[in-house]
């Protein structure tokens, strides 16, 4: 990076300035696969002074919450993207929902951490509306009317949707740190996620593998 970059402020829109900070710490997040950057390293990146930062964010961790915000938007997004090209209550649509869950976890294993919580002695809490933004409520649409149209209208979706999710998670996190291969070579995690994404929701057609667990909505 040049020295005019890192020293010379740039005038940028209020609005634009902040969104410019999260996408300069998530590069330097992605870059390092780390979040052991200082807030000047953010405003070098960005291409302003040092105290510019401080009108958005009140510290790091600040931040580093809306980089989490920005994560999330991205893999609601990509999620978004894989429902047009199948019927909405298809299994299919579930399976790509689950594949595009799995290419945005294991493309951007240096936001796992800071997405999912695991961070040490950071705190970074997860929202309410981080979590409805984060693809998951994408998942549960699907099922419930995958459930309406396989008249299984008495399934709770969310439980369902939970289920299947961490299907998608646990592949996901044994795919990016390379123990699948280790385990089953030649495997494909996108297969894998397919197969037993296809013989879960089937034993739900038949009547088995109920979501009728605890609730995550109880009465």
């Amino acid at each position: 990076m040049s020295k005019s970059r890192q020293e010379t402020p740039r005038n940028y829109h209020h609005g634009d300035l902040r969104n410019a900070l999260i996408i300069a710490a998530a590069e330097l997040i992605e870059e390092s696969g780390s979040t052991d950057f200082a807030m000047i390293d953010a405003a070098r990146r960005a291409g302003v002074s040092s105290a510019a930062p401080y009108r958005h964010f009140r510290d790091k961790s600040a931040i580093l919450e809306a980089v989490v915000e920005f994560a999330f938007f991205a893999l609601a997004r990509d999620m978004e993207a894989v429902i047009p090209q199948n019927a909405r209550d298809s299994i299919a649509t579930i399976v790509a929902l689950g594949q595009a869950y799995i290419r945005f976890v294991t493309g951007h294993p240096q936001f796992y951490a800071l997405m999912w919580g695991d961070l040490g002695d950071r705190e970074v809490r997860q929202t309410d509306t981080e979590l409805r933004s984060s693809g998951f409520y994408i998942l549960v649409d699907a099922v419930r009317a995958w459930c309406e149209q396989n008249d299984r209208g008495d399934e709770d979706a969310l439980t369902l949707a939970i289920k299947l999710w961490g299907m998608a998670h646990g592949l996901s996190g044994i795919a990016m740190h390379g123990h699948i291969e280790r385990f089953l070579p030649q495997a494909d995690v996108y297969s894998l996620l397919e197969t037993s994404t296809y013989t879960f929701l089937d034993g739900v057609r038949q009547g088995q593998n109920k979501g009728s667990g605890p609730s995550l909505k109880r009465t």
